[in-house]
């Protein structure tokens, strides 16, 4: 039976990789003071507008991030077995930094597909630090991380401030019981 959850599990993780894919590669390196990847920063600073339309707070809360990373798109995908994957960017003092991967795989009572965005606030220089100096930082594990949704949001101000990282999930579209972000697997990826 596990054997055939993990061959699930990779179907949908090829499915999700498919779904993702757009069938072309940004350059490698940085020319003439351009960025690697032009689409990806519009859609992320498009990702970033929404939130904060939606979430006045979390507009508050990214005044005081150490750093912000942001996943405009992320495809997840699964029929008992699961996967997810999209990627994005780590914004510091309004300058992009760096560009990430978000994987996940999971196991259970699960079917459909979905698409959603999400952003991680870094509001500490030890979680930021975790962050890029990590060859895979996974969610759940350390630091403290609070998810966050509209109502989750009214209640956080600079007195409130305790967790290491604040992330937010929004914009679902498509049908799919439940997100979550633990067990998820964030990579820098070498754009």
């Amino acid at each position: 039976m596990i054997h055939f959850a993990r061959k699930i599990a990779m179907v949908s993780l090829v499915a999700v990789g498919a779904a993702c894919s757009t069938g072309q590669s940004p350059p490698a390196s940085d020319t003439a003071g351009q960025s690697p990847d032009p689409v990806l920063d519009q859609d992320c600073q498009a990702a970033l507008a929404s939130l904060y339309q939606a979430t006045p707070k979390a507009k508050e809360l990214s005044g005081q991030a150490k750093g912000i990373l942001v996943f405009p798109g992320v495809v997840r995908a699964g029929f008992i077995a699961g996967a997810s994957h999209g990627t994005g960017e780590l914004i510091e003092n309004g300058k992009i930094t760096g560009y990430y991967a978000t994987t996940s795989v999971t196991y259970g009572l699960q079917a459909g597909v979905q698409k959603y965005a999400y952003v991680m606030m870094f509001m500490s220089d030890s979680a930021l630090s975790s962050l890029k100096t990590s060859s895979g930082f996974e969610v759940g594990m350390a630091p403290t991380i609070v998810i966050g949704d509209q109502g989750a949001a009214k209640n956080v101000t600079t007195a409130t401030l305790q967790s290491d990282i604040y992330a937010f999930i929004f914009d679902q579209k498509g049908l799919m019981g439940g997100i979550g972000l633990r067990g998820s697997k964030i990579t820098r990826l070498n754009k």
